[in-house]
């Protein structure tokens, strides 16, 4: 039997192969993970497990070789914060601040528009959520005043404030912005801790929490800071620090919350590795801006179709709505697969299978010749089915 599966198990070894990397790839989750050139280089040296416990001192965050001690305060720097931290994924950055701001039965607010680990999070925490609510179709804007009025009701219900507020920066659906200052304004005047989700925004746009009022942030490395995953930022202002990343009694070099040593490996190096790519990408925003704005315009000469969210765009996560695409669906065999094939045909990939009305795409960090590639895809594929 073992060695039947052994067998089995080689001839599977050839299925572990990307043959996305061959097209220009639109996944909106991925475009600002893609490794830079410096972290490609250093894949192999440091692919073992626990590769970077080979001059352990007793805790990850004071390694100096590699310079992990010396990444994580110039992380912190970068963001405008004092302390930083990587752990697993986002989603354990907002648990970590949740589980330790925060008691049993507490309330936060968080926007309508947040990420579904938000809510997991809260709910693992033991934390009652209260919503900020949004415009609905077709740009789904967030009411952000209403961060004021849901405080006010939380303190008249419970006779105190939320623990604290979150806003999801950019949110996953329709990238929308939120305007951060606006919330942290109400956050400081009502002294309750405000957290930015920048999962979508910090590594591919610049974010100064300083300049714009945050208290914690938490971000996802290997979605928007050219790092391999899974890994997850967790930056903060000093007085949040003595909190959240409080030691173990038993174990004094362990921070608790965060489980001692979280990254051990290829994910933290390569985080670490792609930093001044990241530095440097952060400063061409307005360029990506265009070129996603560029093809929005495109998209939006097909029949039917438009983008939702807040115009014009102010994030590279694109959410197009297409009727015309959908009329294609119900009369071809194909159904709703049928533009994930037509797409794949002509060397684009990213679009889930099966979504031909609703679909998400990213064109962040590709050359204008992509861009304008993906535009004209997207434009014959129209024509083939007469719906331009």
């Amino acid at each position: 039997m073992r060695k039947d599966l052994i067998e089995t198990w080689k001839k599977r070894i050839n299925q572990l192969r990307r043959e996305e990397k061959r097209f220009i790839n639109l996944n909106p989750i991925q475009r600002g993970g893609i490794l830079s050139p410096e972290a490609r280089k250093i894949l192999d040296e440091f692919a073992d497990g626990y590769s970077l416990c080979d001059w352990c001192t007793g805790s990850l965050y004071e390694l100096k070789r590699p310079p992990v001690l010396e990444f994580l305060e110039d992380l912190a720097s970068f963001l405008g914060t004092d302390v930083g931290r990587v752990v697993t994924r986002c989603r354990e950055a907002k648990y970590i601040i949740f589980k330790t701001l925060a008691e049993p039965g507490d309330v936060i607010v968080v926007d309508g528009l947040a990420h579904y680990s938000t809510f997991l999070a809260a709910e693992a925490a033991g934390l009652k959520v209260v919503q900020v609510e949004h415009s609905g179709y077709p740009s789904f804007e967030l009411k952000l005043e209403e961060y004021q009025r849901r405080i006010e009701e939380i303190k008249r219900t419970y006779r105190k404030p939320p623990a604290l507020v979150l806003l999801t920066h950019a949110d996953p659906t329709y990238g929308n912005l939120g305007d951060v200052k606006k919330v942290s304004k109400i956050c400081r005047e009502e002294d309750i801790p405000f957290v930015l989700n920048a999962a979508y925004t910090a590594g591919v746009m610049p974010v100064d929490c300083k300049e714009l009022g945050v208290d914690l942030l938490v971000s996802s490395g290997h979605k928007s800071w050219a790092a391999s995953g899974p890994i997850g930022i967790l930056a903060m202002r000093r007085e949040y620090a003595a909190k959240v990343l409080r030691r173990s009694s038993s174990f004094p070099k362990k921070e608790l919350a965060v489980m001692g040593c979280p990254v051990l490996g290829l994910p933290l190096v390569t985080l670490m590795a792609s930093f001044p790519y990241v530095m440097e990408r952060v400063k061409s925003w307005e360029s990506e801006l265009e070129k996603t704005r560029y093809l929005v315009n495109k998209l939006e000469e097909i029949q039917g179709t438009i983008q939702l969210g807040v115009k014009p765009k102010q994030h590279h996560l694109i959410h197009m709505e297409s009727k015309g695409f959908e009329q294609v669906s119900k009369r071809v065999k194909e159904r709703g697969y049928f533009l994930y094939h037509e797409l794949k045909e002509r060397g684009v990939v990213g679009i889930l299978p099966g979504r031909s009305k609703h679909f998400k795409l990213s064109v962040y960090g590709l050359e204008w010749g992509e861009v304008k590639r993906v535009a004209e895809v997207f434009q014959e594929i129209a024509k083939k089915y007469g719906v331009m």
